[in-house]
């Protein structure tokens, strides 16, 4: 089944929910694609909820450090108020869509990154996917916040973007593309075209890529080992489209030659 994923940053989530054009963007898409997945974070959204609360606001190498409070307040925000949202826009607009979270249906058991993250995991794949990819084949749109659960049924933050590689990797997605509030990947003060592993090795070492483009970048890395070719990450992705794999604007991730 060719299947492109569509992953929204928390950044990019308010202007989905109020640009018509994005419309038009995912009907072009599903003429070239059996089905389309959408994946979202809501960085910005947890952060001002937290603040609000009094909860700190950390993060490691891009990571939330997330304790019980900022994970009950991901947990709400993330798959409450912002999917709630982005499934209410979808379906006021003709395109049938459904929320879910790593946990429905048992699709994911998290794995803790490391103590000083806390409540933060690594989503692994623990359940068939036929259920998803059903769902698309009936011109349902499923929308993903990235909460999943440990083994023993806690609650768990994970990276949006981790999130969309496990749930790439397992659906062996055709195109993945990864949308945020810039144009793309900068090195040298220019927005790349297209840059291989070994250029944002370097970037990430020079400290030209960094915060929460890292864990963005390496997702990639990891997606193009796992034999999925096409992958963007840019801010356009209606206007300059001609199809639903073509683009002026934004960064393709390519193999190192």
């Amino acid at each position: 089944m060719k299947t492109a994923i569509v992953k929204l940053s928390g950044k990019a989530i308010e202007d989905f929910t109020s640009n018509a054009e994005w419309l038009t963007a995912l009907a072009k898409i599903r003429t070239v694609y059996d089905g389309v997945i959408i994946v979202h974070g809501a960085g910005n959204q947890i952060s001002e909820w937290s603040g609000k609360m009094g909860f700190p606001v950390n993060f490691v190498n891009g990571q939330r450090v997330t304790d019980e409070n900022v994970m009950s307040v991901a947990t709400a925000v993330q798959s409450g108020l912002i999917n709630g949202k982005m499934i209410a826009f979808l379906n006021a607009n003709g395109i049938n869509a459904v929320g879910l979270t790593g946990i429905d249906n048992n699709l994911f058991i998290a794995e803790y990154s490391s103590p000083e993250l806390g409540f933060v995991g690594i989503p692994k794949f623990n359940k068939n996917i036929n259920w998803i990819q059903q769902m698309m084949l009936g011109g349902i749109t499923p929308v993903f916040s990235s909460i999943c659960r440990d083994a023993n049924g806690n609650l768990m933050n994970v990276n949006a973007d981790i999130f969309t590689n496990a749930l790439a990797i397992a659906l062996q997605a055709s195109t993945v593309f990864f949308v945020s509030d810039v144009d793309g990947i900068k090195l040298n003060g220019s927005t790349k075209f297209t840059i291989n592993e070994m250029e944002i090795r370097s970037g990430i070492r020079e400290k030209q890529i960094t915060g929460g483009m890292i864990p963005k970048v390496e997702s990639c890395m990891s997606l193009m080992q796992s034999g999925i070719r096409n992958i963007w990450i840019g801010k356009n992705m209606f206007g300059a489209m001609n199809t639903a794999s073509g683009m002026e604007r934004g960064t393709w991730i390519v193999a190192t030659k």
